[in-house]
């Protein structure tokens, strides 16, 4: 075989040899950016959920019972009298 035919072949080989591993590079960087996007969504969507759930809700639970019953003022308002009982569910919630 002809040396500089030989030599391009043995640097054509080198080449792909080197792009093979950049491009399994470039994969594996991309699987990684992938799954760490993926991790960074479902903490951002998942953690105000789970607050949520933890302090929120127990603090509304308390006022649902007052919420299912319609006040009796002028145009839907509260009246003195539903003001009074929230005001007293929350210090019984409170001691």
């Amino acid at each position: 075989m002809d040396p500089e035919l030989e030599r391009l072949l043995q640097e054509t080989h080198a080449l792909a040899k080197d792009n093979r591993r950049m491009l399994k590079t470039l994969l594996r960087h991309q699987w990684y950016s992938f799954f760490g996007k993926l991790l960074m969504w479902a903490i951002v969507l998942l953690v105000p959920l789970y607050l949520y759930q933890q302090y929120v809700q127990p603090f509304t639970q308390q006022f649902s019972h007052i919420a299912t019953t319609t006040p009796s003022g002028l145009f839907g308002m509260p009246t003195s009298t539903d003001l009074q009982k929230l005001i007293n569910s929350y210090q019984a919630g409170s001691q």
